[in-house]
């Protein structure tokens, strides 16, 4: 689990080794790592009308909002079947629900004109999850050999389920592949493999071996607020972000500047971390963060509805 239309990137600076974050001073706000122009195909305007989800008599405190989760299309193996199918850890729901989020399955499907708007007309957060690595091409760079085998049904179906969301102003949180995809949806770059530009393996010692890692926050950013100062991180990417997506600031980092987390500044919802927090559900900080913007964001919905 390591952790289209395809926009290509601008060809990147050979001097660039890797881009490691040194932080900036406590209460500064960051600018030198956000970029000022948008991301393709990606204006932040009003939220779609709902198709007519009633909301009845609850207040916005009583609603449970609904979160779509992406998946995996690969093949599993149950009882005497080894078929293809679309599956993810029950953790990841776990951390929804025990949020206080309904949690629904979003499989890799083929993007057809409409089917990612209605989709989302039944949805009040969006989650992307860990899994294969973001093909390459995506951000302009031919695939390395320890880089996976690209799956192209799921980077199309979650580039342009994000896209759309961010277009509705809907909260998305991106975990692992889920952030690296949220930074080469706006036009980031990765590096596709850390230990050849950091010289170990501490993100992803061994095959299906976390790492903790220490991560702390950038003062002043959401996720500063929803996690405090920082945490051990259960991280399992061999890969890490480059060049920032258009928007986006560092919201986290490990102690080597490697960046752990990112976000969209403003009133909006919208975070990726490279860790698994899925995996210590003793902490369900992330997952309330996300549904309890979801919360309000199913709220405006039901009033635009009456």
């Amino acid at each position: 689990m390591p952790c289209g239309s395809r926009p290509r990137s601008p060809r990147r600076r050979s001097c660039w080794r890797v881009r490691l974050w040194r932080g900036r001073p406590s209460g500064t706000r960051l600018s030198s790592t956000t970029s000022t122009t948008r991301g393709w195909n990606s204006p932040r305007s009003t939220p779609a009308s709902p198709t007519g989800r009633g909301c009845g008599a609850l207040s916005a405190s009583e609603l449970r909002p609904v979160i779509g989760v992406t998946t995996y299309r690969q093949r599993a193996r149950s009882g005497v079947w080894d078929v293809p199918a679309s599956f993810l850890p029950a953790a990841y729901l776990d951390g929804v629900t025990r949020a206080g989020g309904i949690a629904v399955l979003l499989p890799p499907q083929p993007v057809d004109p409409g089917i990612v708007d209605r989709v989302l007309d039944g949805l009040d957060g969006l989650l992307i999850t860990g899994g294969r690595d973001v093909d390459p091409a995506a951000y302009g760079q031919d695939r390395r050999p320890d880089t996976d085998e690209p799956a192209h049904d799921r980077d199309d179906w979650e580039f342009a389920l994000l896209h759309a969301a961010l277009r509705r102003t809907m909260p998305v949180l991106g975990i692992c592949r889920g952030a690296q995809v949220l930074n080469v949806a706006l036009r980031g770059t990765l590096h596709q493999h850390l230990p050849a530009v950091l010289g170990h393996t501490a993100h992803r010692p061994a095959e299906a071996t976390f790492a903790s890692v220490r991560v702390r926050t950038v003062p002043g950013t959401r996720l500063a607020e929803l996690i405090g100062d920082g945490l051990e991180a259960r991280c399992y990417h061999h890969q890490g972000m480059d060049r920032l997506g258009a928007g986006l600031v560092v919201a986290a980092v490990d102690e080597e500047g490697v960046i752990e987390g990112v976000e969209m500044p403003g009133p909006d919802f919208v975070v990726g971390v490279q860790w698994h927090p899925e995996e210590t559900l003793d902490d369900v900080r992330l997952f309330a963060g996300l549904t309890d913007v979801a919360r309000v964001y199913a709220g405006s919905r039901c009033v635009r509805e009456d």
